[in-house]
């Protein structure tokens, strides 16, 4: 019996290394949503640092389809704001969250404040989360502000490895990101 229920839930992760838990990054790869019944796909380029993002969706022939952006300005008080940008078919949009912004121009919501973090196969901090790690010590899957986050595979079998394929799942939307090739700053 004490087997069986030492079985039931894996222990917690060991903690990722300082490069990668605040991590600036770029990745390359691919991406996959399936949302009201329609699918669509494209090539992925992601640049992440603290202050932004540039997140570029990508046709076949990699012509950029969209263009994705978050910048921290500062008010006359300094206090740091996030602005949101959507540049695609030669108009440009603004709107307070990357959820919002995609939502109204794509059609779905592109879950940025706490893709940053699951990327890179960690919880976003601040929030509370659950979920399974597989037995070598990598998410499985992980649970966290609506969201199911699955993990098909990682570099290399190690909790500290970085993630190449990933399920996201809400409310009938499906996100499936694979990633192709990873740059830690």
């Amino acid at each position: 019996m004490l087997l069986l229920a030492g079985c039931a839930s894996a222990p917690p992760a060991p903690p990722r290394p300082a490069q990668v838990q605040a991590a600036s990054f770029a990745l390359n790869g691919r991406i996959a949503v399936r949302y009201d019944g329609k699918h669509s796909s494209a090539g992925v380029h992601w640049q992440h640092d603290a202050q932004s993002d540039e997140i570029l969706l990508l046709a076949p022939l990699g012509q950029t389809v969209a263009r994705i952006s978050r910048a921290t300005k500062f008010d006359e008080r300094q206090a740091p704001l996030q602005v949101y940008t959507l540049d695609a078919d030669n108009r440009h949009y603004a709107a307070p969250d990357a959820e919002s912004l995609t939502e109204k121009v794509l059609g779905w919501r592109l879950p940025l404040a706490g893709l940053q973090y699951w990327v890179l196969g960690l919880p976003m901090p601040g929030e509370p989360f659950d979920g399974q790690h597989t037995p070598s010590g990598e998410w499985g899957v992980l649970h966290q502000d609506g969201w199911s986050i699955r993990y098909t595979r990682y570099a290399a079998q190690s909790a500290d490895s970085l993630p190449l394929r990933m399920e996201l799942q809400r409310e009938g939307l499906e996100i499936r990101l694979l990633i192709d090739e990873w740059q830690i700053k």
